[in-house]
């Protein structure tokens, strides 16, 4: 072809996932816009006609100009919540919380605690890994038909057979299950822990959020990152830096991408919420927005305070004492507790969740919110029992590894790794593997020395 011959220069959509693609997510852009109170419910037709248009240059033009409205529009003058996304607006609008701390009186104590952590996420991770993305319509059947109802053990490839795989509409077969592994699988809820250890390696504890997403393209290919953390990716690299990363056409700037991420800053920070929340803030706001960015602190606080006390509701609390009072995530599970403490049982407590959000839309299945109302509700119920817990985490659905990771570190950090039975463990050997290049097969005992090496040097 010569250089002067004229040719139609389009995208081809065959090249795009439906997660690169604004024009097929139009419809969660509508809802997430909704619920955050931008005033633009009158332009809801153009929304579902754009949803409704096959790809091409014209259904291209229309989201431009939707993206524009939604960018420029005015929050709602009824909207209740107050929901910042920068760090020095957050800190105002906190409600402090006073929580006894014991810090551990030795290194080895705190090896105890850290090695739980790995292990407690990475064996959570596990658990729900082999049912992630199924329904609770599906998911509760086959649990009963296999007799793993409720759930109180790994979910098994012998579990399988061709005529229980014939009833259900999710493919079974295409999960990775804890009878057919060597070690740890790849997940991208332990990579962005293993990726956090990296981070601060390399940057040291004041890193910026332009070394998270430095970090992020160094180490992984765009392949191994999701949703919001995908958009943002491909956002920086074409000029959007942070926190115009997390913005910028990203419709799902308050799911719960960044919530799995800020562990490591937890497990770095004992007794320190504040900071292990300021940390994840860091990480959070390259790809996440109000909501999204609290759950990453309010895991983080929860995890730096699970360090220094037993007390399931100190941890819980003291993690909501990092974030906006003013927020839906707040209120949520604020909610979630006072029910608690009334005496609402664990049955109606889950109902209520699954009342509220509808693990059959995208939108809610992925939420901060819905997904955190399950690990909160798991730690409460689950009363310090690290089996119970992930169990009752993970047979709640919507998206289980993210949750059995996420209950399994805070509990992993508060009760050591003596607190996990052996039986969670065993299917490891010990490695965890992972996508992030040079650390892609990683001995689960040299991610606790290096998490270790991180403690405040005045710790001890």
């Amino acid at each position: 072809m010569s250089y002067n011959t004229k040719y139609n220069i389009q995208p081809d959509p065959s090249g795009f996932r439906d997660w690169d693609d604004y024009s097929r997510q139009i419809d969660i852009e509508y809802r997430q816009s909704i619920e955050e109170g931008l005033d633009i419910e009158k332009y809801k037709p153009l929304f579902d006609v754009a949803q409704s248009l096959d790809f091409d240059r014209y259904k291209l033009e229309l989201t431009n100009i939707l993206y524009s409205i939604v960018k420029n529009a005015e929050t709602r003058a009824d909207y209740k919540y107050n929901e910042p996304s920068s760090l020095e607006e957050i800190k105002e609008l906190r409600k402090p919380y006073s929580f006894k701390v014991n810090i551990p009186a030795s290194k080895e104590a705190f090896s105890e605690k850290i090695s739980g952590a790995w292990y407690g996420r990475i064996c959570g991770c596990l658990l729900g890994k082999a049912v992630e993305g199924i329904k609770v319509r599906e998911f509760w059947p086959f649990l009963k038909e296999t007799g793993n109802y409720p759930l109180h053990r790994y979910i098994y490839k012998s579990d399988i057979t061709e005529e229980i795989q014939a009833k259900y509409e999710y493919n079974f077969m295409a999960s990775c299950f804890a009878d057919e592994i060597t070690c740890a699988p790849i997940d991208d809820d332990t990579n962005y822990t293993v990726m956090a250890m990296k981070l601060i390696s390399k940057y040291g504890k004041d890193f910026t959020s332009k070394d998270v997403i430095e970090c992020w393209i160094e180490r992984q290919y765009k392949n191994s990152y999701c949703t919001a953390e995908r958009l943002a990716y491909i956002n920086y690299i074409q000029g959007y830096l942070p926190p115009a990363s997390a913005v910028y056409k990203n419709p799902y700037r308050e799911w719960i991408g960044a919530q799995i991420r800020g562990d490591y800053f937890g497990y770095i920070n004992p007794g320190n919420p504040e900071l292990a929340a300021e940390m994840a803030f860091r990480d959070a706001c390259i790809s996440h927005v109000k909501n999204g960015i609290y759950g990453e602190m309010f895991v983080a606080a929860m995890i730096a305070i699970a360090a220094v006390t037993d007390n399931i509701k100190d941890i819980i609390l003291g993690g909501l004492a990092e974030i906006p009072a003013t927020s839906r995530l707040y209120e949520a599970i604020m909610r979630l507790v006072e029910r608690y403490d009334s005496g609402v049982t664990k049955e109606e407590a889950f109902a209520d969740i699954h009342a509220e959000w509808n693990d059959e839309d995208a939108h809610d299945w992925c939420h901060t919110i819905s997904n955190a109302l399950i690990v909160v509700a798991s730690l409460l119920y689950g009363e310090g029992d690290y089996s119970k817990s992930i169990c009752m985490s993970v047979e709640t659905g919507f998206d289980t590894d993210c949750n059995g990771a996420t209950v399994g570190s805070v509990l992993g950090m508060r009760g050591g790794e003596s607190a996990i039975d052996e039986y969670w463990k065993k299917p490891l050997n010990g490695t965890l593997e992972t996508t992030i290049r040079w650390a892609n097969k990683m001995p689960i005992a040299s991610l606790v020395k290096n998490t270790l090496a991180h403690l405040p040097e005045d710790l001890f």
